[in-house]
């Protein structure tokens, strides 16, 4: 699956590769799953937290959708100098096709917090769209 957004924010390199769930979808229903699977690298000098996490997700209707929780997937994850931290994790859109960016809240271990960015990609499965 090719990477869809590469971000790079104060040392912390956020990789995203979505992809469109055919077998969880309904289109007759108006429900389109998408996967996606992010990796965390820690390209900085010092050891960082992943605190919390904020999605702006826009259906095709440009419809924005704001989700905001402690960590991601259950998890704190702790990344020491090149390190890095994966997880998947999938969003439910009522339209074809959409799009999601957003950042994860790092805290260093000098007590320092910062919005790792994670840049706009788009929802879309070119067998749904033309």
């Amino acid at each position: 699956i090719p990477v869809a957004s590469n971000t790079l924010t104060n040392g912390v390199r956020i990789l995203v590769r979505p992809r469109y769930n055919e077998e969880s979808s309904k289109a007759e229903g108006s429900l389109y799953v998408y996967s996606y699977h992010i990796t965390i690298l820690n390209e900085g000098l010092e050891t960082l937290q992943l605190l919390s996490r904020h999605w702006v997700i826009k259906d095709g209707f440009n419809k924005v959708n704001h989700v905001v929780g402690d960590g991601v997937v259950g998890q704190k994850p702790i990344l020491r100098p090149g390190e890095k931290f994966q997880y998947s994790s999938f969003c439910p859109l009522n339209t074809p096709t959409g799009s999601m960016k957003g950042s994860f809240q790092m805290k260093s271990d000098k007590g320092e917090t910062f919005d790792a960015l994670i840049n706009e990609f788009l929802l879309k499965d070119n067998d749904l769209v033309n």
